[in-house]
C-alpha cells in the first residue's frame, strides 16, 4: 500500500477506464494478455499494466479484509491533493452518485 498514491498519480482516469475495459475483454489465459492490455490502454508497457493489475488485486484484498480505514482521505490528505484535479472533480459531480 506504500505505492498507492504514486500509482494513482501515474495513471489518468481515462487510462484506468481503458485498463478496466481491457481486463474485461482480454482473456486471462491469453499468453500475450499484458501486451494486448497495454496496447488498449496506450502509453503503457506490458510490464506497467501487469504491475498495475497486481496492485489492483492487492488493493481489493486489503479492502475486502476490512482493514481499510474509512477515513483514509482525512488521515492522508496528500493522497487527494497530489492527484485530484479539477477535471476529476467535474467528472465526479457529473456522475451524481447518491
Amino acid at each position: 500500500m506504500d505505492d498507492f498514491p504514486n500509482v494513482l498519480c501515474e495513471w489518468s482516469w481515462e487510462e484506468n477506464k481503458s485498463f478496466e475495459l481491457a481486463l474485461a475483454v482480454v482473456d486471462e489465459r491469453d499468453p500475450d494478455r499484458w501486451k494486448v492490455v497495454a496496447a488498449m490502454v496506450g502509453g503503457k508497457s506490458a510490464e506497467e499494466v501487469e504491475k498495475h493489475y497486481v496492485i489492483l488485486l492487492q488493493d481489493l484484498q486489503f479492502i475486502e479484509s476490512g482493514e481499510m480505514d474509512h477515513k483514509l482521505g482525512e488521515a492522508q490528505p496528500c493522497v487527494q491533493l497530489g492527484c485530484w484535479t479539477d477535471q476529476d472533480h467535474k467528472l465526479l459531480v457529473q456522475l451524481d452518485i447518491k
